[in-house]
């Protein structure tokens, strides 16, 4: 069993008990933000976690294991993401990736976004012309230094 082998076994299993993120967020005491990322193979889970979780949706003991594990974070089967709802991000930095560099860079100067000390939020923005989807992006800035 490996870490792709566990994420295929969350997502069945969240099925099978007819689970959201948000609820088995609740178990593990994160947003569900994060906790989808770590149950994705993302985010290592600490042994109590790890424990909650393999008892929520009745993984094997190995699974446990594994869910702490250090993952290889961002491995995707392709350079282009293929998958449309990926893809729309992937698009939106080809077209605003240089803009959003630039007001960076002349707000906070040489540096950039921690991807590390960093948080997300994902909610639901009622319109009248259809739901809208509003994503959060939180990270540090984190300066170049000379040396």
């Amino acid at each position: 069993m490996n870490r792709i082998d566990v994420t295929s076994l969350v997502l069945e299993k969240k099925r099978l008990h007819g689970l959201s993120w948000k609820d088995i967020s609740v178990h593990l005491g994160g947003s569900k933000e994060w906790c989808t990322a770590a149950l994705l193979g993302q985010m290592p889970l600490s042994a109590e976690q790890a424990s909650t979780i393999k008892q929520l949706l009745d993984l094997p003991d190995e699974a446990e294991c594994i869910l702490q594990a250090v993952p290889s974070r961002g491995c995707m089967d392709s350079a282009v993401p293929t998958d449309p709802t990926i893809y729309r991000f992937y698009e939106i930095l080809q077209v605003y990736g240089t803009t959003i560099k630039e007001l960076i860079h002349e707000e906070f100067g040489d540096g950039i976004m921690s991807a590390i000390d960093f948080s997300m939020d994902i909610s639901r923005v009622k319109d009248e012309q259809g739901d809208r989807i509003q994503v959060t992006l939180n990270g540090k800035y984190l300066k170049y230094k000379n040396y």
